[in-house]
């Protein structure tokens, strides 16, 4: 049974956000002016998020994450504060998941959103006093906050990974609804959860409750059980799983032999463990017990329903293909104007990356003689994420010297 959830979740590899109410005179929701009923709209994706164009109060685009673990809006981006004049500001003190405290944010009501053609008047949302999670860094491109409930209660929402199209309807159409099945959620502070079953290396079948995070990076997360540290696999490799509102989420990552979704399932699947103290510590484990992310909704054809409470999913080809993760062992992030600088961040400990030399700190000029500025985060994500043994060429410059040489990826889960 569902109780009360009293936290938010994890963006990213894991954002967390107490819900908050305000009492505004406001339409229900996003709308389409006439007699219009359907629209598809272009996304962006970067590290397998969804980013969409938003219009606030009548300036835009901005580009938002749309994450169903989040309620009302969230703009990550303080100086819309003044470009947008926003008023009526309520300081507010904001939970999250992390090592540290609480982070000073401002409510803030009568925003007009606009999503293509479909409009909200009189949405509330939450305006952080600076970005503690830096996304336009992670993602390689400017991202001023994330969108979820708000949009999703208001349409019929399926999201085609392939095409990087959202289509979104007023109405039921029996076309959506072909070669998959239909599963119920339950929605608790506006988020969608659904019961899946994990079979662990040690043999144990596990019936948990996941929530469906398409603001989550990671395959499948999980954080805790029987209110402790989830069991660990036998093979992991320490990770920072990302940053919450609070801080960095600790932890590892590794492998889980399967996870049964309804019929589906899914095996040797990439799985984050954040660090009981960071996350599971701060969540109701009646509620929850981790998440499932866009990695693996991306192998299904996904349409949401929330007002009849179902996910629909359709398996794509793709199911059944080996999930593949980083094997070089840096993380990196973009810097510049354009967001084509690439520094590497941090460096795990006998990786690919170490044997090489690489730093924190290091930035990566070439790859395979081809210019980074050039490529995508996505694009080097999946380049750092390809065959075993692959080599790629690098060269790196570390303050004024510049290195050489041939990186040889490294399996590590």
């Amino acid at each position: 049974m569902f109780w009360k959830l009293k936290y938010r979740r994890i963006f990213i590899v894991l954002f967390g956000i107490s819900a908050f109410t305000m009492p505004v005179l406001a339409q229900d929701g996003f709308t389409f002016e006439g007699k219009r009923t359907q629209e598809v709209l272009a996304f962006k994706k970067s590290r397998g998020l969804v980013v969409l164009p938003i219009y606030i109060n009548e300036k835009g685009p901005f580009n938002f994450i749309l994450d169903t673990g989040v309620g009302s809006l969230i703009i990550t981006d303080s100086k819309l504060k003044d470009s947008l004049k926003l008023k009526h500001l309520r300081e507010i003190a904001v939970d999250g998941f992390g090592e540290n405290g609480k982070l000073i944010g401002y409510s803030t009501p009568f925003l007009t959103l606009k999503v293509g053609n479909a409009v909200y008047k009189g949405a509330s949302g939450i305006i952080l006093t600076h970005d503690v999670f830096g996304l336009s860094s992670y993602l390689g491109m400017p991202i001023h906050g994330l969108i979820g409930y708000d949009f999703f209660n208001s349409f019929i929402v399926k999201i085609n990974y392939e095409t990087n199209l959202l289509k979104v309807f007023t109405k039921e159409k029996a076309s959506l609804f072909k070669d998959g099945i239909k599963i119920p959620f339950l929605i608790t502070d506006k988020k969608p959860f659904i019961g899946a079953t994990v079979e662990t290396d040690q043999g144990k079948k596990l019936l948990l409750r996941l929530l469906i995070d398409t603001g989550n990076g990671s395959p499948l997360m999980l954080e805790s059980f029987e209110n402790k540290q989830f069991q660990l696999p036998n093979n992991f490799v320490q990770a920072n799983l990302g940053v919450g509102l609070s801080g960095n989420i600790r932890g590892v990552k590794g492998r889980i032999k399967k996870l049964t979704i309804a019929k589906f399932d899914v095996f040797d699947l990439p799985t984050s463990f954040p660090y009981f103290e960071d996350v599971g510590a701060k969540v109701n484990p009646n509620i929850r017990n981790g998440s499932i992310g866009n990695p693996l909704l991306s192998r299904f054809s996904v349409v949401f329903d929330y007002q009849k409470r179902y996910v629909f999913f359709k398996p794509l080809s793709t199911l059944s293909k080996p999930f593949e993760c980083d094997k070089s062992g840096m993380e990196l992030i973009a810097t510049g104007e354009n967001f084509d600088h690439y520094i590497v961040s941090r460096v795990e400990p006998q990786s690919a990356a170490a044997e090489f030399g690489i730093l924190a700190g290091d930035e990566i000029s070439t790859i395979n003689f081809k210019k980074v500025a050039t490529l995508s985060m996505e694009e080097i994500i999946k380049l750092f994420s390809s065959n075993v043994r692959r080599t790629l060429y690098l060269e790196i410059s570390r303050g004024g010297e510049q290195i050489v040489g041939v990186l040889e990826l490294k399996e590590r889960i």
